[in-house]
């Protein structure tokens, strides 16, 4: 399996739901760079269902949200100069978050979400993000994430 930005996160961030390396019941989402673009994958389980054959909107919004994080925290690695080595990825997390749902998102295949880094100003990151099921756009969204301090959490 490949090392996303969560791989690099300090213990105490280990615990995210979303993509918390050391939470066994999380989503352990991976954020990688694609490009220019930043990448995560995701397959959905039966009980994911909203209704049948659909992703429930909140495990999507949820995906959305640690997609965003981590895409920043990616986008200030590379801003930063920082090489990612154990436990020195900087930490973001959510000071806003938006999320369009354009269409059903099939249960029935992988997910792959993806994001594109708008804004980079001090610690605030802006990054658009659109998760696709079967390679069409289902749901589309936006987090503002914001770099905390390494002891944030402790």
């Amino acid at each position: 399996m490949m090392k996303g930005i969560q791989d690099y996160y300090p213990d105490h961030f280990g615990q995210c739901y979303g993509c918390g390396r050391l939470n066994e019941h999380g989503y352990q989402l991976k954020t990688v760079w694609d490009g220019d673009e930043t990448l995560s994958r995701f397959t959905p389980a039966k009980y994911h269902t909203a209704i049948p054959g659909s992703v429930y909107g909140g495990l999507l919004a949820s995906l959305i949200d640690c997609h965003g994080t981590g895409s920043a925290a990616l986008a200030l690695a590379k801003e930063k100069g920082i090489n990612l080595e154990e436990y020195n990825a900087p930490r973001c997390v959510t000071g806003s978050l938006q999320v369009s749902y354009g269409r059903p998102t099939p249960i029935d295949s992988d997910l792959e979400i993806r994001g594109r880094i708008k804004e980079i100003k001090g610690r605030k990151v802006v990054v658009a993000i659109r998760l696709l099921s079967k390679g069409e756009i289902c749901v589309t969204g936006e987090v503002v994430a914001i770099q905390v301090p390494d002891d944030f959490g402790k």
